[in-house]
């Protein structure tokens, strides 16, 4: 059985056992804990565990190649 028949059938049996409202319930804790989420990293964009945005990093690395040239 692959992945997709797996996750196929899956999801066919979930939906036998559960509601419009079970959907709708997950549906809603997803998009929470996602906005949750999306408000976390825009307000500690350097705070990430010690860890580097991807901004950062970007900008960080497009310094180094542009002085890497100009040397």
């Amino acid at each position: 059985m692959t992945v997709e028949e797996a996750g196929r059938k899956g999801g066919e049996a979930t939906s036998r056992n559960h509601d419009k409202e079970f959907y709708e319930e997950i549906g809603r804790k997803g998009g929470e804990a996602r906005a949750e989420q999306s408000e976390n990293n825009s307000n500690s964009n350097n705070n990430n565990n010690g860890k580097m945005s991807k901004e950062e990093a970007g900008r960080k690395g497009g310094e180094a190649s542009s002085n890497k040239s100009n040397n």
